[in-house]
């Protein structure tokens, strides 16, 4: 780490007096509301959010990218990055590997380094989206859909090979994420293609461990332009439920076309208790990958608000879903905007939970739409900070973790160390 934690408290001790004054006044009001503080900041230290292995770089488009200096070269340094953020806010306890950009060359070392940085892996991701140079078949024309059984082949046993890295870290899932699609009219049998992608996923979940979970992700267009195989939520759904109790939709913030009722499809996935993961992201027209919240904070709110009546459902099959950033940094530094998402979902998270919840079913059981409203909105204008702030404090961490990572000078330390012309691999 290139800072001592104490460095943290001395910068905390010059900031405590507002923060004390600001969460007294949020601690009497919540309290009059009957709402207990200290389960809440309970709560809000266990919510972890794992950081993506490939977060810690700039992202681009396909005109450009413009990295800032000081990324991370390799997994022992993307490691070291998410432990630090892991230190400015408590809330990134985990990190996600994606193969083969991240092959662990020595387990046991990235384990302890892992360890050592208070954080445990995440599920594990396979990239069949791209060719390798070392790979024998293209998927130019798809991987699990591919009309070519050897290409197919291919795809499944680099989905095994990632399965057995994720059991050596101590991961317990798998993340598949397909590109599969066509890009003209007539170019794939829509059904011949899907049943492939079904058979290949089969083959993957009957491999892996009794206590994995399988996450399938979907996405509606891109990079192919007239159709991908897994197009939204329900054919996601359809295939987890062809292939058997332990698999799970995965959603996406971004993997929605314009105007998606994101919260409902949450509610509906967690009824069916098929809602796995949860990849965190803002977006304008669809995976722009911007900072969480960012755009639309409300939605947010409402998406938590139905996530957290699943999660606090006494029989809701669902089983605590798996939170992971999933964005790309063109502008910011990766690591500020990571901790900006990550402050994001926590207050998203607590403003679910202070919502009136016996108030707000009484309102929908009389139709009083406006009732609903104000109760809804009553928890959304709740300013939390100062309680997302006293989560961190009491867990050694920053109570204002951007400003403490800039008066640490982290990135200008990272450049000294890594150059300014370092890359990280990943989008």
């Amino acid at each position: 780490m290139l800072f001592d934690k104490n460095q943290i408290h001395t910068l905390n001790d010059q900031a405590l007096p507002d923060h004390r004054e600001s969460f007294e006044y949020l601690s009497q009001r919540l309290s009059r509301r009957g709402v207990k503080t200290n389960e809440l900041i309970k709560k809000i230290q266990e919510f972890q959010v794992a950081i993506p292995s490939w977060a810690l770089g700039t992202g681009g488009t396909r005109f450009g990218r413009f990295p800032g200096g000081g990324e991370p070269r390799s997994l022992e340094e993307k490691i070291s990055d998410v432990g630090t953020l892991h230190a400015l806010n408590a809330g990134s306890g985990a990190i996600s590997l994606h193969i083969p950009w991240d092959i662990p060359d020595n387990v046991e070392k990235i384990r302890h380094h892992a360890a050592a940085n208070g954080l445990l892996f995440d599920a594990v991701n396979s990239n069949t989206f791209q060719d390798q140079p070392d790979q024998e078949f293209s998927y130019k024309f798809g991987s699990l859909c591919h009309t070519d059984a050897r290409v197919r082949k291919q795809a499944v046993n680099h989905n095994l090979e990632v399965i057995q890295y994720g059991k050596m870290l101590g991961s317990k899932s798998l993340t598949v994420w397909l590109a599969d699609g066509s890009s003209f009219p007539g170019q794939m049998n829509f059904r011949k293609a899907l049943q492939r992608t079904l058979d290949s996923l089969r083959e993957i979940y009957d491999s892996m461990p009794s206590d994995w979970k399988l996450f399938v992700e979907y996405k509606p267009y891109e990079p192919y332009f007239y159709h991908t195989v897994i197009q939204d939520w329900g054919t996601s759904h359809w295939l987890a439920s062809q292939l058997g109790e332990r698999a799970y939709t995965l959603v996406d913030l971004g993997h929605h076309l314009p105007n998606t009722n994101i919260e409902q499809v949450v509610a509906t996935l967690m009824m069916q208790g098929k809602l796995g993961g949860f990849h965190f992201n803002d977006s304008k027209f669809g995976d722009d990958d911007l900072t969480v919240g960012a755009m639309k904070p409300y939605q947010l709110f409402l998406i938590f608000n139905e996530l957290v009546e699943g999660m606090e459902d006494p029989n809701s099959s669902n089983p605590s879903p798996a939170w992971m950033i999933d964005a790309s940094h063109n502008l910011k530094d990766p690591m500020e905007d990571l901790l900006q998402s990550v402050e994001a979902i926590q207050l998203a998270y607590a403003q679910a939970l202070i919502v009136d919840r016996l108030a707000l079913e009484n309102a929908r059981d009389n139709n009083d739409p406006v009732l609903a409203q104000e109760i809804l909105q009553e928890a959304f204008r709740t300013d939390l900070r100062p309680l997302i702030a006293e989560a961190r404090v009491q867990s050694g961490a920053a109570l204002h973790p951007v400003s403490v990572f800039r008066k640490l000078e982290v990135r200008k330390k990272l450049i000294r160390e890594r150059g300014s012309k370092s890359l990280a691999t990943g989008l």
